[in-house]
């Protein structure tokens, strides 16, 4: 049905406050890179109206953080443009911070503990691979 795959690696051990929170986070990525994965507002048979939400299914993702490097090294390498969570980011209480934090690190001292990514399904199949389903 969908010529592309959205997907979303966590590190495997993440608490599960952490799994969730990064989960929101990434995806909000996404939706902002690719507005026009979001659909129309839901509306119930009472008539109340929901927000919309996204057209496509996401897949959620585990890795080890060995993984999670070479996840993120494919992905640049490919030129696809990701949502990327680093571990230290766990540490900050807002955007600013978040940011600040984030820009200490690169691709090669970076502590990713999630990544998401919509492109291509097989190109994605790629740079995800050693993943497996999150449980």
């Amino acid at each position: 049905m969908f010529d592309t795959k959205f997907a979303i690696v966590l590190r495997d051990n993440l608490a599960t406050w952490q799994e969730l929170n990064v989960t929101a986070f990434l995806a909000s990525g996404i939706v902002a890179q690719l507005p026009a994965i979001i659909g129309d507002p839901y509306r119930d048979a009472a008539g109340n109206l929901y927000n919309p939400m996204s057209i496509q299914p996401v897949i959620v993702l585990s890795a080890d953080g060995a993984t999670m490097a070479k996840i993120h090294q494919r992905s640049l390498e490919r030129g696809v443009k990701t949502s990327l969570y680093v571990e230290e980011m766990f540490s900050t209480g807002h955007d600013v911070a978040n940011r600040e934090v984030f820009g200490k690190f690169g691709p090669d001292d970076a502590k990713v503990v999630g990544i998401a990514l919509r492109a291509e399904k097989k190109l994605v199949d790629k740079i995800v691979k050693g993943a497996r389903m999150h449980a």
